[in-house]
């Protein structure tokens, strides 16, 4: 048989209820938003100042000394070389001209020595040699005799043998210049077989017809 139902025990209503009205809460804390151009990029340095380093800054201006140091040395640079031109131009124009000076006075020791310098045997070739370098007055001169003075070597047994003493330009003339010579021949001949000295000192005028030298006239210097 069941037993008697026991009564039945009410639950205990609940100690506190949920109030309808809400309860107010504390504000929670916020930390403050960085300034406007002030954020950080995580290295530590603001961004501003990054931005600030790398971008460059205005060039600094030269001052009117350094401006003026390098004006001066421009115009030093540009007056050497001015000044180098004009002596390499300079030298070449005293070489160029020393050449031609020397030129003059080699065919000068040739014709005096051309003229100093005669056989019996070959009289003929040397009288044409001397009048092949020669020109003008000389030429006119000599080629009239030329004949005459080749048959009195020949018949007197002339002999003649030139040297060269010295030589040097003396003045610029038109058209060449002349030179000075000075030269010594041993003559013999038929009547005097014993060669003996005889000097000379003489003014050569040398004529240059676009470079081709030759003597345009000889005379003698006291």
């Amino acid at each position: 048989m069941r037993g008697p139902a026991r009564p039945s025990t009410p639950e205990p209503e609940q100690a506190a209820s949920v109030s309808s009205t809400p309860t107010p809460t504390a504000p929670i804390p916020t930390a403050p938003a960085p300034a406007l151009g002030a954020q950080n990029d995580g290295d530590g340095e603001p961004a501003e100042a990054q931005a600030d380093a790398a971008t460059p800054g205005p060039k600094p201006s030269l001052s009117r000394k350094t401006i003026l140091l390098r004006v001066v040395a421009a115009v030093v640079v540009v007056a050497l070389a001015a000044a180098t031109g004009w002596s390499a131009w300079t030298v070449w124009g005293d070489s160029k001209y020393d050449a031609q000076r020397q030129s003059y006075v080699d065919t000068a020791r040739q014709t005096i020595l051309n003229l100093t310098t005669i056989h019996p045997d070959t009289a003929k070739d040397d009288v044409d040699r001397l009048v092949a370098g020669s020109s003008g007055q000389f030429r006119d001169e000599f080629a009239d005799r030329q004949e005459p003075f080749v048959s009195v070597v020949q018949d007197a047994k002339v002999t003649t043998d030139g040297e060269i003493i010295a030589a040097g330009y003396e003045s610029d003339v038109d058209g060449g210049g002349t030179v000075l010579v000075a030269a010594r021949a041993m003559v013999s001949s038929a009547e005097q077989p014993e060669a003996a000295p005889r000097d000379f000192r003489m003014r050569v005028t040398i004529a240059d017809d676009d470079g081709n030298l030759t003597a345009s006239k000889v005379e003698f210097v006291p």
